[in-house]
């Protein structure tokens, strides 16, 4: 993954510090996740955000290969 550098308000890095700490991720990924969320809800701007939050959830547990079949009992 290439890399750039991006000059951006030192209040949004702070805030990305404070979120990152709670959601034990450093300011960069921060500020990607918010960047990458913001991007799926501006395209799918009808699905809640905890949808798309789930829908993140899923398609990271079926890569790392925990997720499990389901078959409907007949």
């Amino acid at each position: 993954m290439a890399t750039s550098s991006v000059r951006l308000d030192q209040s949004l890095v702070e805030k990305a510090n404070i979120w990152g700490k709670a959601h034990h991720r450093s300011a960069p990924k921060q500020i990607e996740y918010w960047a990458k969320m913001g991007e799926i809800m501006e395209a799918n701007p009808d699905l809640p955000f905890s949808f798309v939050q789930q829908a993140l959830l899923a398609q990271a547990e079926r890569e790392a290969g925990k997720l499990k079949s389901f078959a409907l009992d007949e």
